[in-house]
């Protein structure tokens, strides 16, 4: 497979192997279970909001390189954002992977671009969206969250 054509870039094997607050959040305010039962990836999203604020956001469980990485750069992204603009963030990643026209907004920090080569790889799809779907579930105040 050529470099372009694959799946684990850099930056996704980055996070694999140095997930980003792979940890539980102790003082979340929001927490919800996330599960694909076609791969088995199951994982937990802590989120602490503080006034419409995402204060930090973690996540904890079993799940593949491609759930863990995209969750990984989730929290990351999400962190110092309003609610709202997680929750745009979350459609517009999703768009950007369902859709071929589906593209980022404007001054994206890249790492989230990366991650738009996995709709070359559709049976991958869900396990990016994972987390994210966790997040939103969490953020309405849902204790879980199915996809697949």
């Amino acid at each position: 497979m050529t470099e372009s054509n694959s799946l684990y870039s850099d930056v996704i094997l980055d996070h694999i192997r140095n997930a980003r607050n792979f940890r539980e959040l102790g003082d979340a305010n929001r927490k919800a279970q996330g599960l694909n039962p076609l791969c088995g990836d199951s994982f937990t999203v802590y989120a602490r909001i503080e006034g419409d604020r995402v204060a930090e956001a973690s996540l904890q469980g079993e799940c593949c390189g491609v759930s863990l990485a995209s969750a990984s750069v989730m929290t990351e992204t999400i962190t110092g954002l309003t609610v709202s603009e997680a929750r745009s963030l979350y459609k517009q990643f999703e768009r950007m992977l369902t859709d071929p026209a589906g593209m980022l907004e404007p001054g994206d920090d890249g790492q989230l671009a990366v991650l738009a080569l996995i709709r070359e790889f559709p049976s991958r799809v869900n396990c990016a969206l994972l987390g994210w779907k966790t997040l939103d579930a969490a953020l309405d105040g849902h204790s879980e969250v199915t996809i697949g």
